[in-house]
C-alpha cells in the first residue's frame, strides 16, 4: 500500500497533467473555430476551380489530349502518395487515420505490381511510416501552419509535385488527408491530382458542356495549361486547411478527455489518500489508547 507522501506527490503530479491539457483544450479550442472557418471557405472555391477545369476538359475537340497534368502521360506503373498529417501529437487518432488509409492504399498498389513513392507533408506521417516504407519516401516538409496555414506553402507542395512531375518521377499522384466533418469526426480521403480526375470525367459535367457552348478565347488548351497548375496548387490548399482544422478538432476532443481522466483519477487518489490518513489515525489513537490501559 502506498504511504501518504506517494499519494500525496501522485495527486500533485495528476494535477500538474490536468492543468496541462485543460491549457491545451483552450488553446485548440481557439484555433479550431479559425481554422474551420478557414476550411469551409475554401471549400466553394476548391469545388468551383476543379468545376471550371472539368468544364474545359469536357469542351476539348475530339481525340485532343490536353495539358499532360490533364491526360497524364498515358503511364500507370509509379504512383506517388501525398500524405498530408501533422507535426505535433497528442491528437487523438487523427494521424493514425490519414497513415491507415495511405498504407491501404500503398498495399494496393505494391501488390498489383506498380511502384510507389512517398511525399510526406508533417513529421508523423514519415514518422509512422518509415519503418514499413522508409525506402519510399523522397522528401519530408516541416513546420506547416506554425503560423497558420498559407497559400505560399501550398504552391512550394505542388511546384515540387510538378517538377517531380515533368522529371519523369511518377505517372499518377493521389492527395491523402483527413477532411474535417466536425470536431470528434475526420474523414480520411483520398484525391488524384495527376492526372486530372474531378467533374470532368463526370456525366454531370457531359451534361453541362454539352447544355452550355462557349467560344473560349483563348483556347481551351490554352487556358488549362494556365488553370491546372493554380487548380493543383488549390487543391494542396484545401486538404492543408481540412487538415489543420482536422488536427485541431481532434486535439481538443483528445484533451478534453485526458481532462476528464486526470479528474476522475484525481477523485479516486483524493478518496485513498483520506482512507489511508483515517487509517493511520485510527491506528496512531488504537496504539496510544492500549499503553495507556497497559500502566
Amino acid at each position: 500500500m502506498a504511504n501518504l507522501k506517494d499519494l500525496r506527490v501522485r495527486i500533485s503530479s495528476v494535477k500538474s497533467t490536468r492543468k496541462i491539457t485543460s491549457a491545451m483544450k483552450m488553446v485548440a479550442a481557439s484555433k479550431l473555430r479559425r481554422a474551420q472557418s478557414a476550411a469551409e471557405a475554401a471549400r466553394p472555391y476548391a469545388e468551383r476551380m476543379e468545376r471550371m477545369v472539368g468544364s474545359l476538359a469536357a469542351n476539348l475537340p475530339q481525340g485532343v489530349l490536353g495539358p499532360a497534368l490533364l491526360s497524364g502521360n498515358g503511364n500507370d506503373m509509379i504512383h506517388l502518395v501525398v500524405l498530408v498529417t501533422s507535426d505535433r501529437g497528442l491528437c487523438g487518432g487523427f494521424n493514425s487515420y490519414a497513415v491507415r488509409n495511405a498504407k491501404q492504399f500503398i498495399n494496393e498498389k505494391l501488390s498489383a505490381g506498380k511502384e510507389v513513392r512517398i511525399l510526406c507533408v508533417g513529421r508523423k506521417g514519415r514518422d509512422q511510416l518509415k519503418r514499413e516504407f522508409g525506402s519510399f519516401i523522397i522528401d519530408t516538409y516541416e513546420g506547416m501552419g506554425r503560423k497558420g496555414m498559407r497559400y505560399a506553402d501550398a504552391l512550394e507542395v505542388a511546384a515540387r509535385i510538378t517538377k517531380l512531375f515533368e522529371d519523369g518521377q511518377f505517372d499518377v499522384a493521389t492527395l491523402i488527408y483527413n477532411r474535417f466533418k466536425s470536431a470528434i469526426s475526420q474523414v480520411p480521403t483520398r484525391h488524384q491530382m495527376i492526372p486530372f480526375e474531378g467533374e470532368s470525367v463526370t456525366e454531370e459535367a457531359g451534361d453541362m458542356a454539352m447544355r452550355a457552348m462557349y467560344e473560349m478565347e483563348p483556347e481551351e488548351q490554352e487556358i488549362l495549361a494556365k488553370l491546372l497548375p493554380r487548380n493543383l496548387a488549390t487543391q494542396v490548399f484545401r486538404s492543408l486547411l481540412e487538415s489543420f482544422a482536422s488536427e485541431q478538432g481532434a486535439r481538443m476532443t483528445a484533451m478534453d478527455n485526458a481532462t476528464r481522466n486526470a479528474g476522475d483519477m484525481l477523485n479516486a487518489l483524493t478518496l485513498r489518500y483520506n482512507r489511508t490518513r483515517q487509517a493511520n489515525i485510527t491506528k496512531e489513537l488504537i496504539e496510544i489508547i492500549s499503553g495507556a490501559e497497559a500502566l
